[in-house]
């Protein structure tokens, strides 16, 4: 059976999504825009962007009871690959030893024109 994990510190869905769905012992995100629920507009640097996007997934794991130590698996979507070293920088203040398994990708587009987007899998 799935659970819905809905966070109101999250910014809300824009599209046919929800904030993260819980099945047996593992919460599954969505991918994260770096948007700030409180004003509705994204940070402009890919670094703060992923702060952004990585304080938006510990609250969706907080709503589900969890916290990023429960992380097992990122996704990390990139616009511009170069921006890795400055959101690896601030990916490895959210994260512990050890790390959780992990995927970076450049693409060539994101919703709303984010540079950054990131999701997790975490597990009870």
């Amino acid at each position: 059976m799935k659970k819905v994990i809905v966070s109101e510190k999250a910014p809300a869905a824009i599209g046919c999504y929800s904030h993260a769905i819980e099945a047996g012992n593992m919460v599954f995100t969505s991918g994260q825009l770096p948007i700030d629920a409180a004003t509705g507009k994204m940070p402009e640097t890919a670094a703060e962007q992923a702060k952004q996007s990585l304080e938006n997934v510990k609250h969706i794991l907080e709503a589900a009871g969890l916290t990023m130590d429960d992380t097992v698996k990122t996704t990390v979507y990139i616009k511009n690959i170069s921006d890795f070293p400055a959101v690896n920088e601030v990916y490895a203040t959210y994260f512990a030893k050890p790390f959780p398994a992990r995927s970076c990708f450049e693409v060539g587009n994101l919703p709303l024109g984010a540079l950054v987007e990131i999701e997790v899998i975490a597990s009870r």
